[in-house]
């Protein structure tokens, strides 16, 4: 497959994420339901931030095994995978403090800041998925890229839900430029991970992207169980949380079937 064709097969994959935005200008949206769409998204980002663990543990779990042969590959990689953890959580909120203005104790994050923090985060993660997809491809795995594709694709359609959800409830419709914003800031990183991924396969910076992406992650999700809290529906919560987790885990079982 060349450069252009994996590349292409990135820009594809993550610009899926536009088709779940525009439900943060939907409005008259009852609270219990609001919640509910909030629950959704944070389950969905549960199954994200598992699924990325999985796959970023492997490599070390792999590496540990070969210890006892003289592979001292494990040392560096659980180093990488415990500083990229710690990157992608404390880094975001670091950011977010200067960005956004968020302190100690400050109350939760206005909708608009918290479906950019949400970008933010994504955007590690599908970096990741960009790398995985450009690695495959430039073994020769065309088909094996294909269904990254898809199976990503799906995700990142649940991912754009995930960033508008909190805008439902913003007193405020959020303008299409926004929107748009917020999708090159979680979708694009997958097209630039891919081309990064093509040209440069390595277990140690896969393992890295992994970490950040599960860091960010960590952070979104409390953040969106402190948006949750707030409408005060802990039955409608847990149902939202089973039915976004279920879902993002039926799209990912689409890729077992193909052969993943």
């Amino acid at each position: 497959m060349s450069h252009g064709t994996a590349v292409a097969l990135g820009l594809i994959a993550g610009m899926t994420i536009f088709i779940g935005l525009p439900v943060g200008r939907m409005r008259g949206i009852p609270r219990a339901a609001q919640g509910f769409l909030n629950a959704l998204a944070t389950g969905v980002l549960i199954f994200l931030l598992w699924d990325i663990l999985s796959h970023a543990s492997a490599p070390v779990e792999a590496s540990l095994a070969s210890l006892r042969r003289g592979d001292r590959s494990f040392v560096a990689l659980a180093a990488i995978f415990a500083l990229g953890l710690g990157v992608g959580l404390l880094g975001l909120i670091y950011v977010n403090a200067r960005l956004f203005g968020r302190v100690k104790n400050a109350p939760a994050a206005a909708p608009r800041t918290l479906a950019m923090m949400i970008a933010t985060g994504l955007g590690f993660h599908n970096l990741s998925e960009g790398l995985a997809i450009g690695q495959s491809a430039a073994t020769g795995a065309l088909a094996f890229a294909l269904v990254l594709v898809f199976g990503f694709a799906l995700h990142n359609i649940t991912e754009g839900f995930g960033i508008a959800a909190p805008l439902a409830a913003d007193t405020t419709v959020p303008s299409w430029r926004f929107l748009f914003t917020a999708g090159l800031i979680g979708g694009g990183p997958t097209f630039i991970g891919t081309m990064i991924g093509y040209v440069f396969t390595s277990r140690t910076v896969y393992v890295l992207f992994l970490a950040l992406a599960a860091g960010a992650l960590l952070y979104v999700i409390n953040e969106m169980f402190h948006v949750g809290r707030r409408f005060n529906a802990p039955v409608m919560m847990a149902w939202g949380l089973l039915g976004g987790f279920l879902f993002a885990y039926a799209s990912d079982l689409l890729l077992t079937y193909a052969g993943l």
